[in-house]
């Protein structure tokens, strides 16, 4: 794992001194991500770098890189999928000031005034990951609820075995032999 950065950083004096820090995070740190994976391992990297902005907010461009792996909703196998983020965050010091935050930001979650690189890796992660996961390259699939909707063809070579069931059934009791 790479460490260039600490777990805790004060965004307003990173943002004064103009700070980057960048790193990796196992997945396995991250407890709320970690049941919406189907195997807890791997990592993630990130990239984040503090500012001042014209208004005298103190931001951070955050760039976040994964591969997650995650359980495929229709073949029920573990892919991985790509994820690549990246997030312009303001530092907010209170609630009451998150009305005045310019719309191309979103406000960073900081506790005790201080943001976590963690939290902030582990955020970006979860609003990733697709509501119904589904492994790249998958043959479509049909649904209707339509009784009259014809039934999508597979071939001819598709096996059949109650294909004559239908003229058994229509041919009555009549032109069967009956002991």
């Amino acid at each position: 794992m790479s460490r260039e950065y600490p777990d805790w950083v004060n965004p307003w004096k990173a943002a004064e001194g103009n700070r980057s820090f960048s790193g990796t995070i196992a997945l396995d740190r991250m407890e709320r991500l970690a049941p919406m994976l189907s195997v807890v391992e791997g990592v993630a990297s990130f990239e984040a770098r503090f500012a001042r902005d014209a208004l005298g907010w103190a931001t951070v461009e955050l760039e976040v890189k994964a591969d997650l792996p995650l359980l495929c909703q229709a073949s029920l196998e573990t892919y991985l999928q790509p994820v690549r983020r990246a997030t312009v965050l303001a530092a907010v010091k209170d609630t009451d000031r998150l009305d005045e935050l310019p719309d191309h930001y979103e406000a960073a979650k900081l506790e005790d005034g201080r943001l976590a690189f963690l939290e902030l890796v582990q955020d970006e992660l979860i609003l990733a990951v697709p509501q119904v996961p589904r492994k790249p390259g998958l043959e479509a699939v049909t649904f209707s609820t339509d009784p009259g909707a014809a039934a999508p063809r597979a071939g001819a070579d598709r096996n059949r075995p109650f294909a004559g069931l239908g003229e058994l059934l229509k041919s009555g009791p009549d032109d069967t032999d009956q002991h």
